[in-house]
């Protein structure tokens, strides 16, 4: 038996972001792919066209590019040999497959008229029966049928077996069973003359040669459906793997109600391309050792199914921002103030010291925006917070002293520092908690923070002195 070539797909519909659940799929796709020696393939399933977005395929393409996932073939590619990659292109081929279908049984028209449109789109009930009313076309002839398709409001289902255990194999839930007389005789022609999905990814499978489907456990209902067409086609079967869902941790469906789930959102915030890929590759997925950090290499090497739950997984946002905070660790100063450009005013001067002394600390690059404000921010309403912890004249004693002792040296370091300290706790009479809170809150405007020391450096002696003369 010649053995199949590995192919695989991607096909997102255009219809708004890229989803962190749709990234996962691409994700998991593309590291089989890439593992096997195979081919990914990037398709566009734009057959529903009342819900098309704008420019949504530019971006959905940008994001997947961002990510580090290279195309084979696609709409974007120059490879185009099994194209067009936009089901919107390939109608034609649908309306022969659909025919063959008919004229051989497995498929009939159904024909919609004005006011049944209008009764099934105001009522939820008829909705639901619509399929079981519209057998009664199910035993036209296959010429009636055909010729029905060029009326208004015609659609085409795919006729279901009647009482058939349809049996198959997925390669992450094992073998799984389903029962034909559960199951409607779904719509694969709407009346616009646009597959459904249900048809055109069946079609376009075998077209382009796909061997494997790994996609979201939202379509294993559908996966009988597909099955059948398969076998109606007399076309070989690739090999199904359904993902598990992704959740919140309240173990409902991931939603934007509790958080971003698109793509875009966690670029806008300056995560690392890195960490987002880590971090989505162990949603569902992990080796038998628990091992939490990999490059995209190393999940080409590592990834297996076999490891794929079948289970949902939570989506942590505290996972990533840990994950994140460790790929930031491992960057140099210079290079995390490059990343962030786009993040931080551009007026902020930010220097290497400054993210020196914050980036231990800090989990993703809108946090150390927020961690930077200190070093540009002169602190407000500094005396009244002062003067609730400490007595007035030991604030004026200190702030007195440290503006004469900082004026004297055009430069600090870990020698002149300590002198100045030293000078500042005998002038104003004060140590330890009494000398340094009231220093570091007049220069940081915060309890806690930086090291003392690094900080000044930071900002320069100047602005020290100017931050000291604000305190009123």
């Amino acid at each position: 038996m010649i053995k199949r070539e590995v192919r695989l797909r991607f096909a997102p519909s255009p219809t708004g972001y890229l989803h962190v659940g749709g990234l996962r799929t691409a994700l998991f796709n593309y590291l089989f792919a890439k593992q096997n020696n195979g081919k990914i393939i990037l398709r566009i399933e734009d057959t529903d066209q009342k819900r098309l977005v704008k420019d949504s395929i530019d971006k959905i393409i940008a994001s997947l590019k961002w990510i580090g996932i290279d195309f084979d073939e696609g709409p974007h590619t120059k490879n185009q040999n099994k194209g067009p990659y936009a089901q919107s292109e390939r109608l034609d081929l649908y309306r022969e497959n659909v025919v063959s279908l008919i004229e051989k049984g497995y498929a009939y028209t159904c024909l919609y008229p004005d006011e049944r449109i209008l009764q099934i789109s105001q009522d939820e009930s008829l909705k639901k029966s619509a399929a079981e009313y519209d057998k009664k076309f199910k035993d036209n002839r296959p010429e009636d049928s055909i010729s029905n398709m060029k009326k208004k409001n015609s659609v085409v289902r795919l006729a279901m077996p009647a009482n058939e255990n349809i049996l198959v194999k997925d390669l992450i839930r094992g073998n799984l069973k389903f029962d034909s007389s559960l199951l409607d005789d779904p719509i694969i022609i709407k009346s616009d003359g646009y597959p459904t999905y249900h048809f055109a990814n069946v079609v376009d499978d075998h077209h382009m040669k796909i061997s494997h489907v790994i996609r979201g456990e939202e379509w294993l209902p559908s996966l009988p459906k597909h099955i059948h067409l398969y076998k109606c086609f007399n076309w070989e079967i690739p090999e199904f793997a359904h993902l598990p869902l992704l959740l919140n941790h309240d173990r409902t469906k991931l939603s934007k109600r509790q958080g971003d789930v698109a793509v875009e959102d966690y670029i806008k915030k300056g995560y690392f391309r890195e960490s987002l890929v880590n971090f989505i590759a162990l949603l569902g997925w992990h080796e038998s050792n628990n091992r939490e950090f990999y490059t995209m290499n190393d999940l080409i090497d590592a990834f297996s199914l076999k490891r794929v739950q079948s289970s949902g997984a939570i989506f942590d946002i505290k996972k990533l921002n840990w994950i994140n905070q460790h790929y930031l660790r491992q960057k140099s100063s210079n290079e995390i103030i490059q990343l962030s450009k786009n993040h931080i005013p551009s007026d902020w001067s930010v220097n290497e010291k400054m993210v020196d002394l914050i980036k231990d600390k800090t989990q993703t690059i809108e946090e150390l925006k927020e961690d930077l404000k200190i070093f540009f921010r002169t602190p407000e309403n500094l005396k009244k917070k002062l003067e609730q912890n400490f007595p007035s004249s030991t604030i004026s004693n200190i702030q007195a002293s440290m503006i004469k002792n900082l004026e004297k040296y055009s430069h600090i370091d870990k020698e002149i520092f300590n002198q100045i300290m030293k000078k500042v706790a005998e002038e104003s009479d004060c140590k330890g908690k009494s000398l340094w809170q009231p220093v570091r809150l007049m220069l940081t405007g915060q309890a806690r923070g930086p090291e003392l020391l690094g900080f000044m450096q930071a900002i320069g002696i100047q602005e020290c002195i100017n931050r000291l003369k604000d305190v009123k």
